[in-house]
């Protein structure tokens, strides 16, 4: 994990799920995947938002060519532990695709514009992801 990442995690944890900086007055949330090939966790900070009653995530990795590991790995096993304030739960990722993943990405971009200047910049499909608490 990026020494990046591992700041991120840390305030998250130490001060109820705020960060400052360049994060500061965003909501985030922690997903802990399961390594695709590693089989170990990984806790990754991501922006968060909740449209039309779903946990949603968008899998940008900035604007990158590549996906992010958290999505590869979501896709060999999608259940994942969500933090998200103070909260902690157990949850599986839908990676949405279609008509349904284009709906919600123009929803995520109209809240969100900077992961619709991140499509512009890629050519790879954006993905976008509903995070499901499991009861």
């Amino acid at each position: 994990m990026s020494d990046f990442n591992t700041a991120i995690i840390d305030e998250f944890r130490h001060n109820e799920g705020r960060v400052g900086g360049m994060f500061e007055g965003s909501t985030l949330v922690l997903i802990t995947t399961t390594g695709a090939r590693s089989g170990r966790p990984h806790t990754v900070p991501l922006g968060y938002l909740e449209i039309d009653g779903r946990a949603v995530v968008i899998g940008s990795a900035g604007g990158g060519p590549r996906h992010p590991a958290w999505y590869h790995n979501i896709r060999q096993d999608p259940a994942v532990t969500v933090e998200i304030k103070t909260e902690t739960y157990e949850a599986t990722a839908e990676i949405l695709s279609g008509a349904e993943r284009d709906e919600m990405f123009a929803k995520v971009s109209a809240i969100e514009p900077g992961y619709g200047e991140y499509q512009k910049g890629t050519t790879r499909r954006i993905p976008v992801v509903v995070l499901h608490r499991r009861s």
